[in-house]
């Protein structure tokens, strides 16, 4: 289990590409992706170096799917896609064909959406939504792409600690459009690595303005699996 702590990391570089017209605190097992609720507080009193931690581990997983509300639609793009649409969350992301979705709340959290193959798998894509305080009105709010990319990343690494724990290693961010594209991996000693990629956005739902989250994952025996179907379906989240 990572926890969340000061860290030391080697500055990595990323790319920033400039725009051309583009909490509530929960733990996640990263190896069995249960989510356990922490103390809450409001988003106002919420440092930004803590919201900035909490995206890194907003990796979710629901062991059997749920019934998908009536404000949700699934409609079919071609006979391996279709796009599942969150009218009430205002966000629409393509997926599978075959893959099954479990929908959630947990105390504080706007809502949990996973997405996952039928086969048994460590690999998924999840949407978790946050709420923010008044301060934090645009991506920017956080620091530029490389600063929060950093920050989530070196938030999660742990092996400089005796004995070594998770290593988190930042592989390159982007910036585009108002979203923050970050890609990473986990290492749990003794385990397989598992390769992250994050869409990272914000948008307001009329009253205040909530973080978006979008994590895809797969375990290192699963790339060619599924990192491609991954990557993709990070990539096709969109607000509406």
């Amino acid at each position: 289990m990572a926890s969340i702590c000061c860290v030391h990391m080697r500055p990595t570089l990323c790319n920033s590409t400039a725009d051309k017209g583009p909490s509530p605190s929960i733990t996640f097992d990263l190896v069995n992706h249960k989510a356990t609720p922490s103390s809450i507080q409001a988003p106002r009193t919420v440092h930004r170096r803590q919201l900035v931690l909490h995206t890194a581990v907003a990796v979710a997983a629901f062991a059997a799917p749920t019934t998908v509300p009536n404000a949700l639609a699934l409609d079919v793009v071609s006979e391996d896609v279709r796009i599942y649409t969150d009218d009430e969350n205002k966000f629409k992301i393509e997926i599978p064909q075959e893959w099954q979705v479990g929908t959630g709340e947990s105390n504080g959290l706007k809502s949990i959406t996973a997405f996952y193959p039928t086969d048994a798998s460590n690999s998924n894509v999840s949407v978790v939504i946050t709420g923010l305080g008044p301060d934090f009105t645009r991506m920017e709010s956080f620091g530029k792409v490389d600063e929060f990319a950093q920050t989530l990343v070196s938030g999660l690494d742990r092996s400089w600690q005796r004995p070594p724990g998770v290593a988190a290693k930042l592989i390159d961010c982007k910036s585009s459009k108002g979203i923050y594209y970050i890609e990473y991996s986990l290492q749990n000693p003794g385990e397989s690595r598992r390769y992250l990629y994050s869409a990272i956005g914000m948008a307001s739902n009329g009253w205040y303005n909530r973080l978006y989250t979008v994590t895809g994952q797969f375990v290192e025996e699963e790339t060619d699996k599924y990192a491609s179907q991954i990557q993709k379906v990070v990539a096709s989240f969109r607000f509406i």
